[in-house]
């Protein structure tokens, strides 16, 4: 990246390089954790969408039930997405629905083969991400984070976005996000 950098400021002196850096370093290291969380997901037979619902009901604490309209606002997902993730997860008998406080409503339980599910796959992905940022110590990694955080909020502001779930796709429903 530093080469790359150079050779634009070599060729054209003055354009501006300095995100060249981070942007790309970025964009590098999303794909690399991408990757690897895949391969750990399929170790554990799972899909990130399927996690990325598991994961937002366990999250909500007993009896780990929210609405689809709940699930939907907290995934940044569609109703449609959510109420695919909600079928698949339910013909695998992870998830249960049942009609919502109201008659337009549906609420979503997570099932006991779910929540086995979630907590060990969760464990897995967490571990591993871990491992991958062990270059780090923890001090650095609480910076980083900041830093980070500081960055994305900035950026979904300037581009008037906050519904990008991954890398390169904006949220259109029919992503694979996962964040536990």
């Amino acid at each position: 990246m530093d080469e790359i950098a150079e050779a634009w400021q070599r060729e054209r002196p003055g354009t501006p390089t300095e995100s060249i850096g981070i942007v790309t370093r970025v964009w590098r290291l999303a794909k690399l954790f991408g990757e690897d969380r895949r391969k750990v997901l399929a170790a554990s037979s799972v899909d990130p969408a399927t996690l990325d619902l598991l994961s937002t009901l366990r999250r909500s604490s007993p009896p780990y039930s929210l609405t689809t309209k709940e699930l939907a606002r907290r995934t940044l997902v569609t109703a449609g997405a959510i109420s695919q993730r909600v079928a698949r997860a339910e013909s695998e008998g992870l998830v249960r629905r049942r009609p919502g406080p109201d008659s337009r409503s549906v609420r979503v339980d997570l099932m006991p083969a779910g929540h086995r599910l979630v907590e060990r796959t969760v464990d897995r992905v967490l571990v591993r991400e871990l491992e991958l940022l062990s270059s780090l110590d923890a001090e650095q990694r609480r910076q980083l984070s900041e830093l980070l955080a500081i960055l994305l909020h900035d950026v979904q502001d300037r581009c008037n976005d906050h519904g990008v779930s991954h890398v390169g796709a904006h949220n259109d429903g029919a992503d694979d996000r996962s964040d536990q």
